[in-house]
């Protein structure tokens, strides 16, 4: 295992559930960490639980093009270089496709498609001149599997699957790392804006999800996860 004390890394949504139980991982290892969302009392409340400076905190929309650039110059005015990028932030939004709106098709293709290519447009650039670095997305099983009702969650998981295999041809010649992690359902406040019977009891606890991504952080650069796949015992949905 490789030590990630000293390393720096940006965690993108980090005020999600698995994306706060993430950086408390990460930042009692010793990680540099500097975190991203939208919500900016929500990012206080995390920097402040973590011992993380307010200079380490920036809020953002990240499907939006110059929200993302201000973030990059924020975290290049802390950090020379980085490391790790980890990209836990998203949208689920679970119905039959008749009753998916094309606002609703857009705003999860913008949020967990559009959000993570300039995230990396962003970020990619930085560790190609430094030749290592590891980005992690989290497309979750249906990246990988598709589910009634899911086909806005699908198209933009599936295309993200996609996009990160695409830019991992891109840099297979370096040491940068890419890995997607396929996550079954996961008991955090994601599900409670959607209309879905589940039985949260029979999900991934969010503290053993964020100890798969901390897991990931200390893989030796000798080799590449490219794929994790961690799932319930149980399928959630009734």
């Amino acid at each position: 295992m490789q030590s990630i004390k000293g390393k720096n890394i940006l965690v993108a949504g980090a005020t999600g559930g698995i994306g706060a139980h993430t950086v408390k991982l990460l930042a009692a290892a010793g990680a540099n960490v500097f975190i991203t969302g939208r919500n900016v009392e929500k990012l206080q409340q995390v920097a402040i639980e973590n011992k993380i400076p307010s200079t380490n905190i920036f809020d953002a929309d990240l499907s939006d093009p110059k929200q993302v650039q201000s973030l990059k110059e924020a975290y290049f005015t802390v950090f020379q270089h980085i490391d790790i990028l980890i990209n836990a932030s998203g949208i689920g939004i679970i119905k039959p496709v008749e009753l998916l709106s094309e606002t609703e098709f857009m705003l999860s293709v913008n949020t967990n498609l559009f959000a993570s290519f300039l995230l990396v447009k962003a970020f990619l650039p930085a560790m190609k001149t430094a030749k290592t670095g590891l980005i992690i997305n989290i497309p979750g099983v249906l990246g990988k599997v598709p589910m009634a009702g899911a086909a806005a969650y699908s198209a933009s998981k599936y295309g993200l699957v996609g996009m990160m295999q695409s830019i991992r041809e891109e840099v297979k010649r370096t040491d940068i790392r890419i890995t997607n992690l396929f996550m079954g359902g996961v008991d955090t406040p994601f599900w409670n804006t959607i209309d879905l019977r589940v039985q949260k009891e029979k999900m991934i606890v969010a503290e053993e999800a964020a100890k798969a991504i901390w897991f990931l952080c200390q893989q030796p650069v000798s080799g590449v996860v490219s794929e994790m796949v961690l799932q319930p015992f149980n399928h959630q949905a009734i």
